[in-house]
């Protein structure tokens, strides 16, 4: 498959290039910053400079992909102030993908989402209220879109190679804790291989 990626400089992002790579698929990676992809370099890796932003530039770079996974993130001090980068996005990334007829959209949200008790989870959504905000707002475009779109929600995400995830639609599976970015990468290339979660939201753990 070809497989266009958004947010492929971030932890997440080289992940998804290194497993899709892994699994035989062609990638495009769409970013500000080239350079930072320059260690990944395979003939089946295409790095494509663009801002996510802008629709026109995402749909002239779209047509003939597969499938689309975005992995964008807001990193702090950003992340702990309002921001709209993970809403913009999507909006422009429906919009491309509309106008390419690129149907497969695969997005990382967040486990914060899920209504969960306990302390520690009211802690944690007003620590993150701010992309809590955000990615609610890209979930909404996401889902008000004609698109076979998937919406993964994983909780704090950590290094390591751990592949292994289970995975639930609509509630996390038994209050994760943590993820490793790797895990999040094999779902995601899993969910598009088998076409599973269409139109899901799902909740993720280690």
């Amino acid at each position: 498959m070809r497989i266009f990626i958004i947010g492929a400089t971030g932890h997440t992002g080289k992940q998804l290039i290194d497993v899709a790579l892994a699994r035989g698929h062609s990638i495009t990676a769409f970013v500000r910053s080239p350079q930072k992809l320059e260690a990944l370099a395979h003939p089946r890796l295409s790095v494509v400079r663009g801002d996510p932003h802008d629709t026109d530039a995402l749909a002239a770079a779209l047509p003939g992909h597969d499938a689309v996974c975005s992995a964008l993130g807001v990193q702090p001090p950003t992340a702990f102030r309002p921001h709209t980068l993970v809403g913009d996005c999507a909006a422009s990334t429906v919009a491309a993908m509309t106008r390419a007829h690129v149907q497969r959209l695969v997005l990382v949200s967040v486990a914060v989402l899920f209504p969960m008790p306990g302390l520690r989870f009211r802690f944690f959504r007003w620590m993150l209220q701010h992309i809590a905000r955000d990615l609610s707002a890209a979930e909404a475009i996401v889902q008000a879109s004609s698109l076979e779109w998937t919406l993964a929600r994983p909780p704090r995400l950590t290094g390591g190679r751990g592949e292994r995830y289970r995975a639930r639609d609509g509630a996390m599976p038994d209050r994760g804790k943590a993820l490793p970015f790797r895990a999040l990468a094999v779902f995601m290339i899993d969910a598009i291989e088998a076409h599973h979660h269409v139109r899901q939201v799902v909740g993720i753990e280690g």
